[in-house]
């Protein structure tokens, strides 16, 4: 099942219930911040299994105690409702 880009309006009124999230190069973008590497890394520990279930995938790079997450679905070239969801779950988890 492939789901439709949201537009332009769409995503302006889903960020608005995620704070944090940003459009950076037509995707979904966040950083996060922990005290430390073991938080850091428990955090996508933790969203792995998550993320798994919901079998879509983020671009994510950790450093140290910072993780920069991109989420966009390549299928429908841009971001669609599981990048929303999938947001959602990442601050939920943070």
């Amino acid at each position: 099942m492939t789901l439709a880009k949201l537009s332009e309006e769409q995503i302006r009124k889903e960020l608005t219930n995620l704070p944090g999230w940003s459009v950076i190069n037509g995707k979904l973008h966040k950083e996060f911040t922990f005290k430390s590497f073991i938080e850091a890394f428990g955090f996508m520990t933790t969203a792995a299994l998550h993320i798994e279930k919901m079998n879509h995938h983020p671009e994510w790079f950790n450093v140290y105690n910072k993780i920069k997450v991109d989420l966009v679905t390549h299928d429908a070239g841009g971001i669609t409702q599981n990048d929303i969801d999938l947001a959602g779950t990442l601050n939920s988890l943070s």
